[in-house]
Formats: C-alpha cells, structure tokens, sequence
C-alpha cells in the first residue's frame, strides 16, 4: 500500500522555490522562446527546413516549387567558436595578503588543472560556447563527487549542461559572472521507473504539485521533472581578531570560557558580518525530496553570455545568430528562385517543319528525356527539295536580378556579423599581406566579445574553485599536480598545519629563492592566505610549443652558430620521440656561463685577479724560502770545510800551502757562482791536489818508515 502523506500545506522552501521560479520565468520568457528559434535557425539544413517560416515553407512545398536552405550562418558561428576552441583561457592564481604564498599559488594552478583534466573541460567548456554563441547563453556547473568507488575522499568536477533552457539564474543578479546570485535552479527529466528507484518510499503519482505556472505540469505520463534548487541565505556572524590564531568567525570557536571571554572581551577587536551559506535542496513536485549544505559561497552555476541588455524590465539577450537571420532568409529567398527561374521552365523545345520529322515523331517525343546518340530527319521532300533541319532555342539564362541579390545577400552577412572573407580563408580584394592582416583583426575584434565572456566566466570557476579547495580537500592527501606543459608531479596537502608552506620534517621552509634546489618534499596548507584567479587567452601550451619550434628552426637556419648555445631549447620544443633527449644532451654541451648557471663576468674577473695574488704569493714565499735554505746551506758548507781543514791538520802531515789556496780559491768562487757546490757537499781536497805525490809519499800506499 502506497504511504500517504499528511496534506499540511505546501512546504516554505517550496513555496518560496516557486515564487522565484516565476519571477524567473517572468522576465526570461520571451528570451527563452527566440533562444530556440535562434539555435533552430543556426542550425537549419535542407532537411529541417528550420530557416524557412512554417507558412512559407509549407505553402512552397505544396506547389512543388524549390525552398532551398543554404546555411551561412553556421560557419559564421563556427569561426567565432572554433576561435575560442583555439585559444582557451586558463586559470591563474594570484596570492592577495601577506600570509598567501607564490609555491602555494602554483600548486593551486596545477590542482585546478588537475580538476580540468579529470572533468575533460575542453568538453564542458565548448557546450557553453557553442550555445552563447548559437542561441545568447549557455552554462556550466561545478559539483563535488567521490573520487572514484572505493574511496571516502572528495574531489571537485565540472560538468557540462547540454540543455541552456534547463537552467534558471537569479534575473537580479548585478555582476556580469553571476557571482551574487541568490539562487539558481537546475532541471531534470527522469522516468517514473527510475524516480521510484532512486527515492525508495516516494511515488511517482504523488508528485502533482505544478511549479510551473503556465500550466506545463513536472509531471507527464512517461517522465517526471525534477528541481535542483541552490538557495543563498545571509548568516549572521562576529569576525574577532584572536590574539593567537588571528581573524578569525566567532562561530568557528568551540563553545566554552574562550568563546565567551572572546565575545565579552572589551579589548578585543570585532565586528559583524554577513556570511554567505548556501543548502541544495531536491524538490519534486510539491515535495524536498533531499537537501544538504553547499560548502561553498558562490552558487556553483557558470554562466556564458553572448550579448546582453536589460530593456523596459525585460532581458534582452542574444547571440551572434540573430543579427544574421534576415541576411540568411534573403540569400535562402534568392536562391532559391534562382533556381526556379531556370529549373522548372519549360525544357527549350526544338523548332522544326512537320516534313523534317515525319515518321520519326517518336524518337523528336523523348528528346528531352532519353540521352539519344542521334536523332534522324527527313532533309528532303517528296519532289527533292532540301527541307532545314530542326533547331532548338537558345536555352534560358539566370535572371541577373537573382544572382545580384545573392551577392548582396552574402555581402550583407559579412557586415552584419563583421567577419569578412579574410576569416574563411576566401580571396578578397585585399592582396597586401599587411591589408589581409588588418581585415582578419577587424573581424577578430568584431566578435571578439563572444571569446571575451568565454574568459570571465572560466574566470569565474577558478574563483569558485579556489574557494572550494580548501573545503573539499580537507584532509591531508598527496594529490596530482598538472603543469602547464602537461606534465604531472604530486604535492602534499596539509590542512592543519599552521604554514602555507613548510618542510616534511616540521620546519617553517625558506623563503622562495632558499627553495631552490632544496632536496626535501615541501607540504602546502591552501587554506592559509586569500588568492585570487585571472586567466590568459591565448593559444593552449601545445599551439604555442608549436610556433615556437616554427620559429627556432628558421632562425637557426640562418645563424647556425646559435644552434651551439640554443639548441637545447630547439628540441624542447620539438614532439618528435627521443626530442628530449637530444635537447638534454646539447644542454650539456652548453658552458655554464651562457646557461646561467656559472659565475658572472664580475665574479670570474675577481676570481681571475684572486687567483693572480695567490700565484704572485705562493712565488714570493719560495723565493724567501730559497734565500733561507741558501744561507744554511752556506754555514753547513763553512763548517764542514773547516772541519775538513783540521781533520787534515791532525793527520800530522802538512799540505803544500799552494794546494789550500787553491782548493779554498774554487771554494769560494763555485759558491759565489751558485751559492753551493752541485751535489750539496763541500769539494773534496784530494781531489783538487795534482796526480803527483807530494814529498814523503804522503797518501800512497808504501809503507811508512815506522812500519
């Protein structure tokens, strides 16, 4: 038996849902209806017929006359959107107050692109663009989901939203991203089948209440709508200045004597503030079929706009599409009856004398239908007469009139969309490079704000994301960092620590330059510090590594030279397998003083100058040192001569005095010449005395007279 619910009236949060709904629907009404003829038009083809009027269209195809769809319109869209597909915007963080950290800032760059990466932005971003672009919005959400199945930590995705109508956004909003939005809903269209089996107890026919009110009931007899509903409320608070812990919202304080001596506290800097809190409710029908708190303070709804005016109350809001219809209608118009004018005439018929066909009336019949290799004539009469032979008209020619109108037409659609024939690729009467050029940037900057509200709202998600960060990631994990490149490292995020950024082993890490180099894993608290987001348009990082290849090649082919210093950077810029090993290995080959990472010309001058003084010392002291062991080596030498002197003495022989001046004469002169005799020994006397022995045979071996 089905549970019954007791009928206590409409709930508030329903009630209230309901009355911004038609608010909502109010002022977006007509909006909403030229939106989908806007994107019915943009996209038309011969099949859907959707840029002929109905009455037309029909009325044409009951007299069997052509209605041709020629759709320009679509490749002046699709320049506009593949323009932005070419030159993504990416998030950039920036630290705001002092406590904030560059090395924190980058590693929110790389797990915002972690987040990119793993909800395939490219894809969710493109939606949006095309739908601005087509019909005059298009949106995108931000939600948090569990990282994969087996796991109880949250991650942070982006979804896209295929449907813009399926989207309602506060109409009162005064920032151009959305970001003050009180509330936003979000449709869903499920079968009974499966409401019945997501929500266990609720059934579907109990789901009657219409939020809608132009009658369209959220529910039908094969499917039920169903209302996300985000609701922004203003919480009351107190910000106190904590004498340890710094600003800080008295709500954060567990309760007890702090808390209160905080608040009572006269010395204690305060003051009130209104702190956004947003809850998610689920609501079918007349019912909240489930609600939780969004951790958040922006309504995670992105919106992109095309143009945008607000006239008499009402939104004015509309693509490129719109301003290119009556251009499109006009070359579809002339075109088509172009081909009217010549295609349903009467086939041009052949003039010819009743004689010249006679008995080949059959073959003359089909002429206009079967490809006949020949056809036969009678080119004389009974009496012989030659009879002329038959002659078709000249066939009909296209109406000038047509073929001018189309041309004007399709001029008419490069002016009201400022694209020219430059953007397509098309000749023009432009032949300059330098003229063809400034047509492309005038087309550039002509649409250039459909490619401007792409940045603000991917803008607009990093704020939401560099707000959510922190909440969602609130444990400590190792989470993958994405670089610009593409390449992939891994950080350690703490929210507990009481530094951005400090050292695995606990100590606050060096300022940024001290980092460098440093050989010790470095874990990040983002909660610490405010930081905000900018974005870069341009060409994505692989676009870019491609023309800068382009551009090294060809100037390297001219100056081969700078092949020997850059040419690391060469290959790093080349996709080609093993690039990066070519480029590592000619980094190598680079002086250090060129790459950087030597000392600078300063330094290598005094290094140079240092290393002279020492060389200039270094001789100076072995000259001292030589002047030193010289002057010993002279007193060794005096005393061993003397010593000599009188150990000959007291061998009782007498020497020839002649022989003693002349031994001391070379003495004296070989030390005056080199400062020591050549060996390091005093001359030995007897070798200085003459081969002849002196008288009484002294120092021969004859026997003396005592022996």
């Amino acid at each position: 038996m089905a549970r019954k619910r007791k009928d206590d009236g409409p709930d508030p949060i329903v009630k209230e849902a309901q009355e911004r709904f038609q608010r909502c629907q109010e002022i977006e009404d007509e909006f909403r209806r030229r939106f989908v003829e806007d994107v019915k038009f943009a996209n038309g083809d011969p099949d859907n017929g959707w840029q002929w009027p109905d009455q037309i269209r029909n009325s044409r195809d009951g007299d069997n006359r052509p209605c041709l769809t020629i759709n320009k319109t679509r490749q002046h869209n699709l320049q506009i959107i593949n323009d932005a597909k070419k030159n993504k915007p990416s998030i950039k963080t920036l630290p705001v107050d002092g406590a904030a950290d560059v090395e924190v800032a980058k590693i929110l760059d790389g797990i915002v692109r972690h987040i990119e990466y793993n909800s395939h932005a490219e894809t969710v971003y493109d939606t949006a663009t095309e739908s601005a672009v087509e019909g005059g919005i298009g949106y995108w959400r931000v939600i948090t989901d569990y990282a994969h199945d087996g796991s109880f930590e949250q991650e942070i995705f982006l979804r896209r939203i295929k449907d813009a109508m399926t989207v309602y956004l506060d109409p009162d909003i005064e920032s151009a991203d959305g970001a003050d939005a009180k509330f936003g809903f979000v449709f869903e269209d499920i079968t009974k089948t499966e409401f019945e089996a997501q929500y266990p107890g609720e059934e579907a026919k109990d789901v009657n209440f219409p939020l809608d009110r132009t009658g369209n009931s959220w529910i039908d007899k094969d499917k039920i709508r169903i209302a996300e509903y985000f609701r922004k409320a203003a919480k009351r608070d107190t910000l106190v200045n904590h004498p340890m812990r710094g600003p800080m919202l008295l709500s954060d304080l567990p309760e007890g004597a702090e808390k209160e001596a905080l608040a009572a506290s006269p010395d204690v800097q305060k003051r009130d503030v209104v702190v956004p809190e947003i809850t998610w409710y689920k609501i079918a029908g007349n019912k909240v079929i489930d609600k939780k708190p969004w951790p958040g303070r922006y309504i995670p709804l992105v919106r992109v706009v095309g143009e945008e005016r607000f006239i008499d109350g009402k939104i004015e809001r509309k693509g490129h599409t719109r301003n290119l219809k009556d251009a499109q209608r006009m070359y579809n118009y002339m075109s088509s009856a172009n081909v009217e004018f010549i295609a349903l005439q009467t086939k041009t018929p052949f003039i010819a004398a009743a004689e010249a066909i006679e008995g080949y009336e059959s073959e003359w019949s089909r002429a206009n239908l079967d490809n006949l290799p020949y056809l036969p004539y009678n080119a004389f009469d009974e009496q012989g007469n030659p009879i002329q032979k038959p002659q078709r008209e000249q066939p009909p020619v296209g109406a000038a009139a047509y073929l001018t109108g189309m041309q004007t037409a399709q001029q008419e659609l490069m002016m009201a969309s400022g694209q020219y024939q430059e953007q397509f690729g098309q000749p023009s009467n432009a032949q300059a490079g330098v003229a063809i050029q400034a047509r492309q940037r005038q087309g550039d900057t002509a649409t250039y704000h459909f490619i401007d509200n792409v940045a603000r709202a991917i803008r607009y998600t990093g704020r939401i994301l560099i707000d959510l960060i922190p909440k969602i990631y609130d444990t400590k994990r190792v989470l993958r960092i994405i670089g610009e490149d593409g390449t992939e490292t891994f950080a350690t995020l703490d929210p507990e620590q009481k530094q951005p950024v400090m050292m695995e082993n606990g100590q606050p890490a060096p300022d940024e330059k001290g980092r460098e180099g440093l050989d010790v894993q470095l874990i990040y608290n983002p909660g610490i510090g405010r930081y905000d987001v900018t974005v870069e348009v341009g060409p994505n990082f692989e676009t870019r590594r491609q023309e800068a290849f382009n551009a090294l090649t060809q100037i390297m082919s001219q100056d081969r030279d700078l092949m020997k210093v850059a040419g690391d950077l060469l290959f790093k810029a080349a996709d080609f397998p093993m690039a990066s090993d070519v480029a590592e290995r000619l980094h190598r080959t680079i002086p250090p003083a060129i790459l950087g990472e030597g000392p600078s010309p300063q330094e290598q001058d005094m290094q140079q100058k240092m290393t002279q003084m020492g060389q200039m010392i270094e001789h100076l002291s072995q000259m001292l040192q030589d002047a030193r062991e010289g002057k010993d080596q002279q007193e060794v030498n005096i005393k061993e001569y003397d010593a000599e002197t009188k150990r000959l003495q007291a061998l009782g022989q007498p020497l020839d005095p002649q022989l003693v001046a002349h031994v001391a004469t070379q003495v004296v002169m070989q030390m005056m010449e080199t400062g020591m005799p050549a060996d390091g020994s005093p001359p030995d006397p007897m070798q200085q005395q003459p081969n002849q022995a002196p008288p009484g045979a002294f120092f021969t071996s004859q026997p003396s007279p005592e022996q």
